[in-house]
């Protein structure tokens, strides 16, 4: 991975002392920066970050607040929002604002290195292969990150957590996490809600 710079906010100094070493030691090239309040971030002087990684509940209000500024500061910056209040309001209120993901706290390690590394190509101007748009486009307008996109279509062909874990080399303690906010997302309570959304949107076969 190329130099890549992320601007963390957020009130915590021990989750963003835990988060900066998780990242910095599993991702090489990341440079991470810190800000406990917008206010703190606002008076940086640094160049543009290529992630901005915002908690919503600070001790100033609502994180989201302030990404109007950031954009206007840094034209084109990839936001993506890092919270334990992941609720449904939290999510839509976030995705209105044009977060590229909503990433609860209580996420699995393996889980926010892989979603940060997608952020890292959606930043770069990465494209997902060829070959995963022609196997799920209909997924792929959805905006749905490319991981969720192979998740909700094994989870619509019936496999369980464990299934689709072996079927894509990952924890199913990992998979349960993903499968949690496809439920979210697609705003079910279960699986088979899910499944019945999905088909009826044509967003899998």
């Amino acid at each position: 991975m190329p130099p890549f710079t992320i601007l963390l906010i957020d009130d915590h100094a021990m989750f963003r002392a835990g988060l900066r070493v998780l990242l910095e030691g599993r991702l090489p090239g990341v440079r991470m920066l810190e800000a406990a309040s917008i206010d703190d971030a606002e008076r940086l002087r640094i160049a543009a970050p290529d992630l901005l990684l915002l908690d919503i509940q600070l001790q100033e209000g609502s994180g989201l607040d302030g990404i109007s500024a950031f954009r206007q500061r840094w034209p084109g910056i990839v936001v993506a929002v890092l919270s334990a209040w992941h609720t449904p309001r939290n999510i839509s209120q976030a995705l209105a604002q044009g977060v590229r993901a909503f990433i609860p706290k209580t996420a699995p390690a393996d889980a926010v290195i892989e979603l940060v590394e997608q952020l890292y190509q959606t930043a770069t101007g990465s494209k997902t292969s060829a070959r995963e748009n022609s196997q799920q486009p209909h997924l792929q307008r959805l905006d749905l990150t490319p991981r969720q996109c192979d998740v909700l279509d094994l989870l619509c062909r019936g496999l369980s957590n464990k299934g689709i874990g072996r079927r894509l080399g990952l924890s199913e303690n990992t998979i349960r996490w993903h499968v949690q906010n496809l439920l979210k997302l697609l705003r079910v309570s279960s699986r088979s809600e899910a499944v019945f959304v999905a088909r009826s949107l044509g967003l899998t076969d």
